[in-house]
């Protein structure tokens, strides 16, 4: 079950079905599923990582098509995708997770992506979808989340490290942008304590 709407510092709890249950606000910001509605300012938000960050390596931008039909797989796979939008409407983020590994000993471990909005960073909005995707994936039932952050990126780093995740990792100059080799290092949360897969 999808939850709809979290707080932006504390998770309000799952809710039945998209759009249902009131909406809770904090600091005039909350946290929904993306709709086809805010296709437009997530495709914004990652174009600016694309050619702007090393946050996601690809080099190209894309079209609204193509994080429709983005949105849609996700949807269709049973795949969160939430975003923070403020009282206006406007998205200042979106967050998701999906499998680390196609192989089915994988399964019970995901791997996310967090984008906030380039005027809205430092507030506070990247760790509020980093917690409601991290509760999201308990209720899920998943075990772990692994993070690949560019080495460089220390703010990340130090985020994920607050909400308890280790450094497990780093690979060296494995990707490359703005002509540069980067480095990328895994970080890694088990969500609960299970001995076993069961």
């Amino acid at each position: 079950m999808l939850p709809v709407l979290w707080n932006v510092l504390l998770w309000a709890g799952p809710l039945a079905g998209r759009g249902a249950g009131p909406e809770e606000e904090e600091a005039g910001m909350k946290i929904r599923p993306a709709e086809e509605r805010d296709i437009a300012a997530i495709t914004g938000i990652y174009n600016h990582a694309v050619s702007t960050t090393t946050a996601i390596w690809n080099d190209r931008v894309v079209d609204s098509a193509n994080r429709a039909a983005w949105l849609k797989a996700h949807d269709e796979a049973g795949l969160p995708v939430l975003v923070a939008v403020d009282d206006g409407g406007g998205v200042a983020g979106y967050a998701t997770f999906g499998p680390w590994r196609a192989w089915d000993g994988y399964r019970h471990t995901v791997e996310h992506s967090v984008y906030v909005h380039k005027d809205r960073q430092r507030a506070g909005i990247g760790r509020a979808l980093m917690v409601a995707l991290l509760e999201e994936a308990r209720q899920r039932g998943y075990h772990a989340m692994v993070a690949g952050i560019e080495s460089g990126n220390v703010g990340s780093i130090r985020l994920h490290e607050q909400l308890g995740f280790a450094v497990v990792g780093q690979c060296r100059q494995v990707g490359c942008k703005f002509g540069r080799w980067l480095d990328l290092t895994f970080m890694q949360i088990l969500l609960d304590d299970r001995s076993s897969p069961g």
